[in-house]
């Protein structure tokens, strides 16, 4: 039982710190806004 204990903490942790990476990549990036143009080929137009 210790070592399921162990393990669970040890997961607990690190789900702990990729959470809190999240959070700071939300927190400390912003996204630069750009133009995004797509070009359709004829053939899928005359469907």
């Amino acid at each position: 039982m210790p070592s399921l204990l162990r393990f669970l903490a040890i997961v607990a942790a690190i789900v702990a710190l990729v959470y809190g990476a999240m959070v700071a990549v939300v927190s400390y990036v912003t996204p630069q806004p750009r133009e995004m143009t797509y070009t359709i080929p004829a053939q899928r137009l005359n469907k």
